[in-house]
């Protein structure tokens, strides 16, 4: 009896056999177009619902069809781009239902990070923090919507890293991920004339020490904005 066929190396096989320049083939190559779209999307530079196309992929990023198909097929598999039946493929256009989900994803894995990193947030941290959000509150004065979710997740992942917990903070990545253009189009509508008042309350616990206070702004932080799309 012959064994299963791994969709995994099935793809990675059939990216091989049509690369059509050696060079793009190296993971570097791959890594790098991956990483940057990864990036825009992440931080709302692409609009839920936006096509994308393998040739234009690969003409901004000066590659071939291969890495350009690469990228696409790790960023549709941790659902930050959707590929249609039709071979369609664009950022997703999330229902209310899957936004309820991400947003409570959000409040278990982000005050399970918080809670993690309390014990280790030192001075040189809390500092860190009220300085990324002096940049968030400029954002918000600028009305400038990616901008504003690149410094507000600069401050979550800040924070986050001090838990010692690279599993968890890479779900609630990919969580972040499905949610950029909907988290764009979010405060592209926002009137917003002050940063988020919960990150002062996340630094206040941080430097008491209050676990209970901590955990409770952090799961006000990360579920507030999103329920305003589903209001």
């Amino acid at each position: 009896m012959s064994r299963p066929v791994d969709p995994e190396d099935f793809c990675d096989h059939m990216a091989a056999m049509l690369s059509t320049r050696p060079t793009d083939s190296q993971p570097a190559t791959h890594d790098r177009v991956y990483r940057a779209l990864r990036s825009r999307i992440m931080h709302g530079e692409i609009a839920p619902g936006q096509a994308l196309t393998l040739r234009g992929i690969g003409k901004e990023f000066g590659v071939s069809m291969t890495p350009a198909r690469e990228a696409v097929r790790r960023l549709v598999a941790e659902g930050a781009l959707f590929l249609s039946s039709s071979g369609r493929v664009s950022t997703p256009e999330l229902t209310n239902d899957r936004i309820e989900e991400l947003a409570a994803l959000r409040a278990l894995l982000e005050v399970e990070l918080a809670s993690r990193a309390l014990p280790r947030a030192h001075i040189a941290l809390i500092d860190r923090l009220q300085s990324i959000n002096m940049n968030v509150a400029e954002m918000v004065t600028k009305r400038d919507a990616v901008g504003y979710i690149r410094a507000n997740l600069e401050f979550h992942r800040t924070l986050y890293l001090r838990a010692q917990a690279p599993a968890m903070l890479a779900i609630a990545e990919t969580v972040w991920l499905q949610l950029g253009p909907t988290m764009r189009a979010l405060y592209g509508r926002l009137r917003r004339t002050e940063p988020p008042h919960h990150h002062k309350l996340i630094i206040a616990a941080l430097k008491a020490g209050d676990e209970p206070g901590l955990r409770l702004a952090v799961r006000s932080d990360v579920t507030q904005g999103l329920r305003l799309l589903v209001s």
